[in-house]
């Protein structure tokens, strides 16, 4: 029986500007989104009957029936499948773990039984991050999902990401949003020459969601202060995620960037040049 794997990487939103909201509610976005190397894992075989079983460090609590986005990655191929989702990535973390297992699944069946893949349209059916996730490479992200432009050639990024246990839901997020028109990145957006360049450039960008997440979360401020107590290197400017602490390392030794904002599953993903890996 033929079994087919795809990796399911963590999504990280260097920026993260709302730029409006849809009449069917749904808010625009526009965003700088790159990819990390840690995430989950989907292995995917066909089968007589649907099914789905997890494992890994994180898959506890995680729903096997039809809830997942995985199975109904598998609806929209319309393929029966056994499934295993081996979970590394928190819940409810910023990190887009289940749409980036979603567009996993939809990347080995496609492989699996040869089906093209689906169009925008039908992935956003999903959420609004599987287009970008299906991508696995650095993209601009606009309006709700559908519009990703590839941005090759960034700089390499290493990243310490901190989660401090907590889940903050999206919904209660954008709810806690004071204005919902703000001014989107700059079109075109310049060539990083350095990753020096791409920190100042980062500097004056934003991330939109960052104060109603830490509304939602004061403990979001007392990982702050603490890993600002424990830096041996000076700190950049802010850039990262809404609900993990983001540290972007300039290199493997000099350089530090931090960012406010909490998930689920106290744990520290450590980078380095072959990736972001589990401490």
């Amino acid at each position: 029986m033929t079994t087919i794997e795809a990796f399911a990487p963590a999504k990280v939103n260097l920026t993260l500007h709302v730029t409006g909201q849809r009449a069917d509610g749904y808010h625009a976005l526009d965003s700088l989104v790159v990819f990390a190397g840690i995430g989950d894992t989907v292995r995917v075989s066909q089968a007589e009957t649907p099914s789905l079983t997890v494992g890994g460090p994180m898959a506890a609590g995680v729903p096997t029936d039809r809830d997942n986005l995985v199975m109904k990655a598998a609806g929209l191929m319309d393929v029966a499948a056994d499934i295993h989702l081996d979970k590394h990535l928190p819940a409810a973390a910023g990190l887009g773990g289940g749409s980036s297992d979603a567009a996993a699944t939809v990347s080995a069946l496609a492989r699996l039984t040869g089906q093209p893949l689906p169009d925008a349209g039908d992935l956003l059916r999903l959420g609004a991050d599987v287009p970008v996730c299906l991508q696995q490479s650095t993209a601009r992200m606009r309006g709700v999902g559908e519009d990703v432009t590839p941005l090759p050639g960034l700089p390499e990024l290493h990243a310490v990401l901190v989660n401090p246990g907590l889940p903050v839901m999206t919904q209660q997020v954008f709810a806690g949003l004071a204005e919902r028109t703000n001014p989107p990145m700059p079109d075109p957006l310049p060539d990083f020459t350095s990753t020096a360049a791409l920190f100042e450039w980062l500097a004056g960008m934003r991330n939109d969601l960052e104060a109603p997440a830490i509304a939602a979360q004061p403990v979001i401020n007392q990982v702050v202060r603490y890993a600002e107590g424990h830096a041996r290197l000076p700190a950049d400017p802010d850039v990262g995620l809404w609900r993990n602490l983001f540290w972007a390392l300039r290199g493997c030794r000099n350089g530090l960037v931090r960012r406010r904002a909490p998930a689920r599953g106290l744990s520290v993903l450590a980078g380095g040049r072959d990736g972001v890996e589990r401490r």
